[in-house]
């Protein structure tokens, strides 16, 4: 009876019909990207952009050229190998043969995500500054560093951001997608971002692909960067690549649960009360509330 099921089952699976909706075939002989090498990666860059946090703590000063060296050689190694297999995910080649442009590409754009290093790990010291500065729990800013899953999902983002500006298909999704996965916090890899970021908290914020964060933000838990609406083509698909999350200006501070929705732009210095829905532009050094709470006392058995 289980082997005449199993029979049953892994024939209704192979069928055509079945596996047609889901089915990918390598392209060129070139597989998806690997989860786990781009894990891989991320810990390797972990280590390039904050020396002596992970993994390697004994790592000084006179060891450091060939520590940050021997990291990024991993990267470049693989990097390149992941890029070529998201540049054939989307292609519609149906050759045999390897497409050598395609693997050409692939280096030449990790290594220009590679000279955009030092930038990444000058914002992301903002981040863990403003992280440090704006939280009176955290004991220092190697503590941000370490432990704060906004630095976490941050890192990510701005690996995945410049991934995504160098015009790699798929692999800054995936990794903006792990960080998601393990913070809750959800940054879509096109969104940008000024510096000193700080998301106290974090867990299920959102960040939506055409929204534009100034400098010195903060957003809390709960806060959603989204679209309100988008149009359809003429098939009825939602039409890709317009402007439609918002734009945040510098020293904004969104709280908690907070939504706010299409093209709108919340002034500079503005602050945004939690649990708010905002859909219209807001001025700057602007303070939206709620309306004021009232008291009524419960008297002689009165109650809701």
């Amino acid at each position: 009876m289980v082997e005449e099921t199993i029979h049953k089952v892994v024939k209704e699976l192979s069928t055509t019909e079945s596996y047609r909706a889901v089915y990918r075939s390598a392209k060129k002989g070139v597989t998806m990207p690997s989860i786990d090498a781009l894990e891989e990666i991320m810990t390797y860059l972990r280590r390039i952009l904050f020396p002596g946090y992970f993994a390697h703590s004994e790592v000084t000063p006179d060891t450091m050229h060939y520590y940050i060296g021997a990291n990024v050689d991993k990267v470049v190694r693989l990097l390149s190998e992941q890029v070529h297999r998201g540049f054939c995910f989307p292609c519609q080649d149906e050759g045999d043969s390897a497409c050598e442009e395609c693997v050409n590409d692939a280096q030449e754009l990790t290594l220009q995500f590679i000279a955009r290093l030092p930038v990444i790990r000058r914002l992301l010291a903002t981040d863990a500054l403003a992280a440090y500065q704006g939280d009176p729990a955290a004991k220092n800013v190697g503590e941000t560093i370490f432990c704060y899953p906004s630095l976490r999902a941050l890192t990510h983002h701005r690996i995945a951001h410049e991934l995504y500006k160098m015009g790699a298909p798929l692999i800054p999704r995936i990794i903006s997608e792990r960080a998601h996965s393990e913070t809750g916090i959800d940054i879509h890899p096109g969104a940008e971002i000024g510096d000193h970021f700080f998301i106290d908290h974090g867990t299920g914020v959102v960040v939506g692909e055409t929204c534009i964060i100034g400098h010195h933000v903060r957003l809390y838990q709960g806060v959603t960067l989204g679209a309100k609406s988008f149009p359809l083509d003429k098939d009825g698909k939602p039409v890709k690549g317009i402007a439609r999350h918002p734009i945040i200006g510098d020293n904004v501070t969104i709280y908690a649960g907070a939504t706010v929705l299409g093209r709108v732009t919340i002034g500079a210095g503005s602050v945004i009360g939690g649990n708010l829905w905002v859909t219209g532009d807001v001025p700057p050094n602007s303070r939206i509330s709620q309306g004021e709470f009232r008291t009524t006392p419960l008297q002689d058995g009165a109650g809701i």
